[in-house]
């Protein structure tokens, strides 16, 4: 359905993942010439005199795939060589856009304001998505044990986690409000181990699409030796950004046009939705029910991209395309599964995880976890106390995030106080009340 490993692609392994080379010519990349063009006249209108070495560093392709452009350039007469550098390569040369250029630039920056880093044509995203998948790669019980060490919650959930991630399916993760369920979702992510490339951008039917966010993408730093031969030629493909798994994480303020491209008329390109950034990862939608639009219509968009692995995207032209969908999705809700979706879509979620209260142990174990966090002397005397007179009297579960909320009231009025936290009846009974008035 995607492109098809093709043999004249060169690739190398960068740790443990197969990263494309660097194109040699403007053909390797599969980028049509005017469109690099425009993006260069861009670029030097926008950087002002530059070097051919800054220029190359900051699209990140090889000066031979830009020479044939700059020699284009010259000769429509729309940028000069204003300096030779003493190093006597091309790198070294210092270019700037004349007059005409730079009214050319002013034109195609209104036609399309992008002028980062040169994107990657969809067959190669496709191919580099599926070849990186994490469908590769199993998690074991060892490993779940481990990444959730510190974590207190019934071995049955962590050997469902575990087993819903080896599946690749869909998991809904649900039970009362403070039980954990987000803090468990996050933490799937941990299993995931590897990198990853992701590109600054891909291009369809001419227009760019940005892909990388800083805010979602975490850059594996790489101490090996400069990607770099003798010659100074780019070994790799640096229009590809090596980095972790990513985890997406969306709540209430989730709405169906932000699962859409967005297209921002001011600079004429897209911004990838958040799935399409999550890719190779895991999306999680948390607090589902509580956003701005239905169940119904949140689950109903997830039919195709659930069951076949790809979904579609459409320009803002008309024109509709297929992504690869290599995505965990985690729903977490408050809810029951049957309570919020249909039979249809139920049998496409592959796990429906219960996260629910904790046994008096495990609560204990929180609880003398966060008291040496917070610096609160803990007693048997005062957490009995708790129990028996709070949480048993008035019939209040035994949920994860109560020993924290609780504590961490008492800390903030032994500050008050100007004193140490101490935990008595008084102070427990202070904070039980703050926490639950009007409940």
């Amino acid at each position: 359905m995607f492109a098809k490993n093709n043999p004249d692609v060169i690739t190398e392994n960068i740790g443990n993942i197969l990263s494309p080379r660097a194109s040699r010519t403007f053909n390797e990349t599969g980028l049509p010439f005017l469109f690099l063009f425009e993006l260069l006249v861009k670029v030097m209108f926008l950087r002002g005199q530059i070097r051919l070495f800054d220029i190359s560093s900051h699209i990140k392709l090889t000066v031979t795939v830009l020479d044939p452009i700059l020699v284009f350039m010259r000769s429509e007469q729309l940028c000069e060589v204003t300096r030779r550098g003493g190093s006597g390569t091309d790198a070294d040369i210092t270019y700037n856009l004349t007059d005409l250029g730079r009214s050319r630039a002013t034109e195609f920056i209104r036609r399309n304001a992008y002028a980062g880093p040169a994107p990657v044509t969809l067959a190669d995203y496709c191919l580099q998505i599926n070849n990186q998948s994490h469908a590769r790669r199993h998690v074991s019980r060892e490993t779940v044990i481990r990444e959730y060490s510190n974590v207190i919650v019934n071995s049955f959930v962590l050997d469902q986690l575990g087993s819903g991630m080896n599946s690749r399916k869909s998991m809904f993760i649900h039970g009362p409000a403070g039980s954990g369920k987000t803090y468990l979702a996050e933490r799937l992510a941990s299993l995931l181990n590897g990198s990853i490339l992701v590109p600054y951008a891909i291009v369809v039917d001419n227009q760019v699409i940005q892909i990388y966010d800083p805010s979602i993408h975490k850059i594996v730093l790489n101490n090996d030796p400069p990607n770099q031969t003798a010659n100074n030629r780019t070994l790799t493909d640096e229009r590809w950004v090596q980095c972790t798994r990513p985890a997406v994480l969306m709540g209430g303020e989730l709405t169906l046009d932000m699962l859409d491209l967005r297209f921002d008329e001011g600079t004429r390109f897209y911004q990838a939705p958040p799935h399409l950034k999550a890719n190779n990862g895991i999306f999680i939608i948390d607090d589902l029910g509580r956003q701005r639009c239905s169940v119904e219509e949140i689950m109903n968009r997830w039919i195709v991209p659930l069951d076949r692995q790809i979904d579609y995207l459409t320009l803002h032209t008309g024109y509709k395309f297929l992504v690869p969908f290599n995505v965990i999705v985690v729903f977490s809700a408050n809810f029951p599964p049957e309570k919020l979706v249909d039979g249809a879509l139920l049998r496409r979620i592959g796990y429906k995880i219960h996260v629910g209260e904790l046994s008096e142990k495990q609560y204990e174990r929180i609880f003398k976890n966060v008291c040496e966090e917070l610096e609160v002397t803990y007693t048997d005397d005062a957490f009995q106390y708790l129990l028996i007179n709070h949480h048993y009297k008035e019939n209040r579960a035994l949920l994860a995030c109560y020993p924290r909320d609780i504590l961490s009231q008492i800390k903030d009025l032994a500050l008050y106080e100007g004193g140490e936290p101490i935990l008595d009846e008084r102070t427990l009974k202070w904070a039980w009340n703050n926490y639950f008035v009007g409940a």
